[in-house]
């Protein structure tokens, strides 16, 4: 029950620690890490609220350290799944009930429990599960899931503040209920903060979920099930399973209360899952909510007239941050003829300072990729690359998984603007540049615009605005975030709506308002004072005489 207008507190984004030598989050965060290193986990699901242990304990290793163990997960398998489900329902009328303040306290609190107690938790377990630095965990686990929280929080109160207008002797009003069934959150590795955003999201609107992170990001994700659990979120209203894709996919999408998807993932699952759900759309009570953000194959772009230095550091860290494992990371890049030289002196000397090695080094710029499979797919495209007559590695290219997973920072020079990994999204340390000739700008823009299936983010340089505003144009469907003279990563919560067209999803921009609504179900009730009592209107009377 409410009994006021509440006003929450106004969000702001969480500053960002340096972790510079000598500083005390440096010095927490090197316990942390100690500590966890120091201990062999044993984590369960979560079902209903209960620690659900099936016996069938799976290895968690370090990427970048394979012979440390750092503890064991509980598989499950489609009794687990169909188990979450059904607390889900149960616990969906009581909580679509609570009142919307009761409900962003929980988040609110999640989030300080995040940027205060567990801030050096969350980031140690990105590091270690997920072999990302100090400073890109800050970013991402501990600063960017406590802004998902504190802004979606304000999203929704600006959502439920969307009503229409009222003519005299009525009142019109929306009711922004929840869906009915359950939705399903399919979460990813790369970012800690987007597996805390996904489940969650749909929970803020009122809505239950079932949430299947991915299989090498589940230390992380038992994290984030404790701090939430912790801020008091209700038994079943997240339900954690670790199951694999197909025993979750084939209770799910078969499901009458399945009514929706929160997806963050590759383009050929999420087509994949697309076409499961139109295959069983008579089974459904409602149309299902699909939204989701796939790949992408994202782009530098240098104008004659661009700052080659900011292009440079743009290139730098657009490619290779956390190891070139983002959605929106640098991936091909085309640089004209007459400023390829200055940029490309510039890209070396950034890229020989770099070091590589194990995150628990503050001072490693590039850590390991996540597994296996990724990284013999790199090393693939690298050798390729070394053999094709259109193209050849400039930097980089040693790959060495004897210790870990590890690939140097990696730049691809090709005279082919169609060379395949200027196409296909490769999601690691490498790079593929174009130099094109300068008179042929606005052709290469064209070409550029049609390589790719992706447009998620790009990047623009110059100094020349109307350059940039013929650029901006031209490429006005390539990419859902688009910067100018900046690298085509680092969206920030309340400030960038993160999201792409095309290959790259519904571009539902997660942490705003246009990715809550997709959570709702809209009523709208009108209530008339006093009711008509005749059916007769005034044109049916007869012309008086």
């Amino acid at each position: 029950m409410s009994i006021g207008f509440y006003n929450v507190p106004e969000p702001v984004n969480e500053p960002v620690k340096s972790y510079a030598p000598g500083s005390p989050e440096r010095k927490a965060l090197q316990a942390k890490l100690a500590e966890m290193r120091s201990n062999v986990v044993d984590l369960p699901m979560y079902i209903d609220g209960k620690e659900v242990r099936t016996g069938h304990k799976v290895e968690i290793r370090p990427p970048h350290d394979l012979k440390h163990l750092l503890g064991y997960y509980h598989q499950g398998d489609k009794s687990h799944v169909t188990a979450a489900i059904d607390a889900a329902l149960a616990a969906r009328s009581k909580w679509s009930e609570t009142p919307w303040q009761h409900r962003a306290a929980i988040f609110l609190k999640a989030a300080d429990l995040i940027a205060g107690p567990y801030r050096a938790a969350i980031n140690a377990a990105t590091m270690l599960g997920q072999s990302k630095n100090a400073f890109q965990a800050e970013i991402d686990a501990a600063c960017e899931m406590a802004d998902f929280y504190r802004f979606g929080v304000k999203c929704m109160t600006d959502i439920y503040a969307m009503q229409p207008g009222s003519n005299p002797g009525m009142w019109n009003y929306n009711e922004f209920r929840p869906l009915e069934g359950f939705v399903f959150a399919l979460t990813p590795f790369n970012f800690t903060s987007i597996a805390g955003n996904l489940p969650v999201a749909p929970v803020m609107m009122g809505n239950v979920s079932v949430w299947k992170p991915s299989k090498t990001a589940i230390y992380s994700a038992a994290v984030i099930m404790e701090i939430l659990r912790e801020a008091g979120l209700p038994d079943g209203v997240i339900n954690l399973v670790y199951v694999s894709g197909p025993a979750a996919g084939d209770v799910i999408f078969s499901h009458p209360d399945f009514a929706g998807i929160h997806f963050t993932g590759s383009t050929g699952v999420f087509q994949d899952i697309w076409k499961s759900i139109g295959e069983n759309i008579a089974k459904y009570k409602s149309y299902p909510r699909i939204v989701g953000e796939t790949g992408g194959k994202d782009f530098i772009f240098a104008h004659p007239a661009a700052d080659a230095k900011a292009v440079a550091t743009a290139f730098v860290r657009g490619a290779f941050e956390y190891q070139g494992q983002k959605c929106s990371a640098a991936s091909r890049v085309y640089i004209p003829q007459s400023l390829w030289p200055k940029t490309w002196e510039m890209i070396v000397a950034q890229l020989k300072r770099m070091k590589m090695g194990p995150p628990e080094d503050f001072t490693n710029f590039i850590n390991a990729v996540i597994d296996e499979a990724s990284f013999n797919k790199l090393k693939s495209f690298i050798d390729k690359a070394r053999t094709d007559a259109d193209a050849e590695v400039i930097f980089g290219g040693k790959c060495d998984k004897s210790e870990g997973y590890f690939i140097e920072p990696t730049v691809i020079k090709t005279t082919n603007p169609k060379y395949i990994t200027m196409e296909e999204e490769l999601f690691g340390p490498v790079v593929t540049v174009y130099v094109y000739e300068d008179k042929k700008l606005e052709e290469t823009l064209d070409t550029l615009n049609g390589t790719s299936m992706y447009a998620l983010t790009g990047a623009i340089f110059s100094q020349d605005r109307y350059a940039i505003e013929m650029m901006t144009r031209k490429l006005v469907n390539a990419a859902g975030n688009f910067y100018i003279n900046d690298k085509p990563t680092g969206a920030v919560v309340g400030q960038q709506p993160f999201g792409g067209a095309r290959g790259s999803g519904t571009n539902d921009k997660a942490g705003s308002v246009f990715n809550m609504l997709r959570w709702t179900s809209v009523r709208t009730i009108k209530e008339t004072f006093v009711p008509a009592h005749d059916f007769m209107y005034p044109n049916f009377l007869p012309d008086q005489e």
